[in-house]
């Protein structure tokens, strides 16, 4: 695994009120997150949360079709791709451009 893919699985998410590795998270973790997110959810500047929202829940999905117990049970690869969708790490590599 490389260190950038061990970096992002190692990024610290605030879910169901602790902080937790984005590798470690559990599908049910995921699923309350993405639920939270959706929540969230208004008009305005929340309504951009709703992509957010909709790639946790994606992520979800595809950690119980592929039987993932775990973030980092996807594989590095396809951990790191989520990551980005879901805004663990920031699209492009940052947030100012």
């Amino acid at each position: 695994m490389s260190g950038s893919a061990r970096e992002t699985l190692g990024r610290p998410v605030h879910a169901g009120g602790v902080d937790r590795p984005f590798g470690e998270l559990r599908l049910e973790e995921v699923r309350g997150h993405a639920a939270e997110l959706a929540s969230a959810v208004g008009w305005g500047p929340t309504a951009r949360v709703a992509g957010v929202a909709r790639a946790w829940r994606e992520l979800g999905d595809a950690m119980a079709a592929a039987g993932a117990a775990t973030v980092a049970d996807l594989g590095a690869d396809e951990a790191a791709g989520w990551a980005e969708r879901a805004w663990v790490v920031p699209p492009g590599g940052g947030l100012l451009r």
